[in-house]
């Protein structure tokens, strides 16, 4: 088994980078990136972690990219020396979060909610802080069950307090991963939102600009959309990654380390067809 999506809690992810790691010894899984939100401050611990438990690691990220429809976020990964381009972006995205997140705290102090910004980075330190955090914090002061009506009922998008994201420049992310030593990615592709007619185009676009390949198998999509990526990836000359985009079981319980659409394991082959591109 395989893993090349998972968080921790650099970013929104339950566990630590080295406890995921202890976690993937158990279910023994042999290869595992981690792809933090806009963050790289948990690859140092996780390559100690893996060297630990004798798996294979994939230094990665998870950047958040400006798109008109959906979510685009772009993974990046074998990362080998962080570039004077790549800190840049990650700065830059950072200072937007810290703002988005300000906004957010206004609306929710303006519908009379007592909490604070500072409240929520003292209950998660060295973070890169979003939605999750939020919802937790929610849950903490018993304003909702749960974090999912969080989402449902203030935090998705068209609920009251939702801001939107500013990400960054695809081309400008393109290159941060390249110079340093990364293979860029399209996350879970399903979710730029776009119907299976406009797909293609829109992928041979980011091929032409560079995108080294698709995150075919995710588990937020059916596995008749996964084989219809693949197929449609290899047909434009992407390389084909799968994940779990595992947070942790209390933050998105549906998702299992090691496993992709359909709950499937991801097989290892996927890694044996582009172990050498991206190590």
């Amino acid at each position: 088994m395989i893993d090349l999506h998972v968080h921790t809690t650099s970013s929104d992810g339950q566990y630590t980078p080295t406890q995921i790691f202890e976690k993937a010894s158990e279910k023994n899984i042999k290869v595992m990136a981690i792809t933090d939100h806009d963050t790289v401050a948990g690859l140092e611990e996780g390559k100690i972690a893996a060297e630990k438990q004798g798996i294979t690691f994939v230094p990665g990220v998870e950047l958040n990219i400006n798109f008109p429809t959906g979510e685009f976020h772009l993974l990046g990964l074998g990362l080998k020396n962080i570039s004077p381009s790549f800190t840049e972006i990650i700065e830059t995205l950072i200072k937007n979060r810290t703002l988005r997140n300000e906004e957010i705290i206004h609306k929710m102090q303006a519908d009379g909610v007592n909490i604070t910004l500072e409240e929520i980075i003292q209950d998660f330190p060295n973070t890169v802080l979003g939605r999750p955090h939020f919802a937790a914090e929610l849950v903490k002061k018993g304003i909702v069950k749960n974090r999912q009506t969080a989402f449902n009922k203030y935090l998705a998008k068209g609920r009251p307090w939702y801001v939107n994201r500013v990400g960054s420049n695809l081309d400008e992310a393109i290159q941060a991963i390249k110079d340093s030593g990364g293979v860029p990615i399209v996350a879970h592709p399903m979710s730029l939102y776009l119907s299976w007619g406009k797909l293609p185009d829109t992928l041979q676009n980011f091929y032409d600009r560079g995108v080294q390949g698709i995150e075919a198998f995710h588990p937020g999509a059916r596995v008749t959309e996964c084989l219809r990526l693949e197929e449609l990836g290899r047909k434009i000359g992407f390389i084909i990654t799968a994940g779990s985009d595992f947070h942790g079981e209390k933050i998105r319980g549906d998702r299992k380390l090691g496993h992709t659409c359909g709950d499937k394991k991801i097989d290892d082959k996927i890694w044996e067809d582009i172990k050498e591109i991206i190590l």
